[in-house]
């Protein structure tokens, strides 16, 4: 017997308190996802269907609600020709066949989800609280008017948070009085009112942040921003990293978030030559690396492709670059960090002064440099400096 795709979408809603997970896998011609993995969840704001879509070994979250699964489910199953149904004690694994799909049911060990393993995420402390006032989340839509978290939303709203929780981290112990930031390349990210917030508002300390972007136009809707939310230590220059003078003062920390190819490399110097205790860099477009590399030895099998080379040219980049702030005396982190439209560059470099200055690292990168006819501009202004 067949049943249509809607008879399959109200049957998966009707047996939600005993759904283990649903996969949709052999997808069509044109469908986004290889496989979705769906689970029923609980967050603050209801019950949700959490969905898991991979896709080239990365995956992407999305909530779904109540009063949305209906149409969610019909839209998978025009994509999809095989769904597994994992029920507690019980798979039903449904084939397309027509315009429909056939069901045959086997048995497994899978245990039907307790009221506690399906409460996701509330016994996570976050930083940026529901409830508080945070103008930038409502403005980017994560939060309502009245401060709850938007139910579609909550992914964007842990990853705000892991954000904060990675300066976080760095600051707990800070016991200063005042901060000075400076955030180049930054955009239209509200990234930046963000952690303006969390300095004033959560920690208590005057902070002072100045955002640099090439953009005019930017640069003032993000100054008519800070003015609305009353933001008074916080404004926003147009300037170019790569040869204008910058802020000369004390800076405790530099932010660079997404600053276009070799616009990175210059943040990133700017931090080394001023000694600037933390840094937290999400790289982008790194194409330096990618046009100059010549073949020449064991990594030439990588670059015959240019999906490769181009993978393969960014990871040396960011890797190049760590181990030149290690030799300037930072402790160097790199960690997974997926932006908030899920961008595939999701390496953050996070380093912070701790050490004395050395040349452990500068003579390997050298070797590679000239085997494989490297350009890379921080390397370049790392080696003037040292020749000077």
């Amino acid at each position: 017997m067949s049943i249509s795709y809607c008879q399959l979408s109200e049957h998966i809603i009707s047996s939600r308190d005993g759904i283990v997970k649903i996969t949709f896998s052999s997808p069509v011609a044109g469908a986004e996802y290889p496989k979705i993995t769906v689970r029923p969840v609980d967050i603050k704001s209801g019950q949700v269907w959490q969905a898991e879509r991979f896709r080239e070994n990365k995956v992407y979250h999305l909530n779904v609600k109540q009063d949305e699964a209906a149409r969610y489910f019909e839209s998978l199953a025009e994509e999809y020709r095989q769904i597994a149904v994992f029920l507690g004690g019980e798979t039903e694994t449904y084939s397309r066949s027509g315009s429909g799909f056939k069901c045959k049911k086997s048995g497994n060990s899978m245990k039907a989800p307790t009221a506690a393993s399906k409460q996701n995420n509330r016994q996570k402390e976050y930083i940026l609280k529901e409830g508080d006032n945070i103008p930038a989340l409502v403005d980017l839509g994560v939060f309502t008017s009245d401060f709850r978290v938007v139910n579609s939303k909550y992914d964007k709203y842990k990853q705000i948070n892991r954000f904060i929780e990675l300066i976080d981290d760095a600051y707990n112990d800070y016991r200063g009085e005042d901060i000075t930031i400076l955030d180049f390349g930054c955009g239209k990210s509200y990234l930046t009112f963000i952690v303006y917030y969390y300095f004033v508002k959560v920690k208590g300390i005057r902070a002072r942040i100045i955002g640099y972007d090439l953009k005019a136009d930017v640069v003032e809707n993000c100054n008519k921003i800070a003015e609305k939310y009353g933001y008074g230590d916080l404004e926003f220059v147009v300037s170019d990293v790569t040869k204008d003078v910058l802020y000369d003062r004390k800076i405790d920390m530099v932010i660079s978030l997404h600053a276009c190819d070799t616009a990175t490399d210059y943040a990133l110097w700017y931090a080394v030559s001023r000694g600037v205790k933390n840094i937290f860099s999400v790289p982008c477009c790194q194409h330096e690396i990618n046009h100059s590399i010549k073949r020449g030895g064991e990594l030439d099998v990588f670059l015959k492709y240019g999906i490769v080379k181009e993978r393969v040219s960014a990871l040396l980049t960011d890797t190049m670059r760590a181990m030149i702030l290690e030799d300037y005396g930072y402790a160097v982190d790199l960690l997974e960090f997926v932006d908030l439209s899920h961008s595939p560059k999701n390496i953050m470099i996070r380093a912070k002064k701790c050490k004395k200055i050395s040349d452990k690292n500068l003579a390997a990168i050298e070797e590679m440099v000239n085997k494989y006819s490297i350009e890379q501009t921080l390397y370049r202004l790392a080696k003037e400096d040292r020749a000077h």
